[in-house]
């Protein structure tokens, strides 16, 4: 791997851990008290999974090239981020963490082509906790990654 891409995956890297930091955040103070903050609630849960969707999708275009079927893109990103490629990068993610954002990767899934669905307050702020609760085995894993990668740039200088 060129020195480069990994500079530029570990700026990015670094860049969208800010932005998911951000958003949970705004998930921690959030509720559902209105429908209006039900939707709120719902656009900030579904852009965390986008934001660690893109860099899941980096770091599988940066280690081990493309998903190739593009039906089960987004189960299959998920997926490939909780495997280990031997000798080219450790897994991204714990089976906790997978666990966790799967159903936060169907959440998403829901909101973004349900146009006619209403969001239930109820399993909107279940959602929420449980990403509250779950949260530090994700930090975990992303800061663990996240020094992987300057460690192979390390050896790379």
């Amino acid at each position: 791997m060129r020195k480069q891409d990994l500079a530029l995956l570990l700026g990015y890297f670094s860049h969208q851990r800010e932005i998911i930091n951000e958003l949970m955040g705004k998930i921690q103070k959030a509720d559902t008290s209105t429908e209006e903050r039900t939707i709120a609630l719902g656009y900030l849960l579904h852009n965390l999974y986008c934001a660690l969707e893109d860099l899941f999708r980096e770091v599988a275009d940066t280690f081990e090239n493309k998903i190739e079927d593009p039906s089960r893109y987004h189960r299959e990103l998920l997926k490939r981020m909780a495997l280990e490629v031997p000798k080219i990068r450790p897994r991204l993610l714990s089976r906790e963490s997978h666990q966790l954002l799967e159903e936060l990767r169907g959440f998403r899934h829901v909101f973004r082509h349900s146009y006619t669905y209403s969001l239930i307050p109820e399993k909107v702020e279940a959602l929420k906790e449980k990403i509250l609760s779950g949260w530090a085995a994700v930090e975990k894993d992303l800061g663990d990654f996240e020094l992987f990668l300057g460690k192979q740039l390390e050896k790379q200088s």
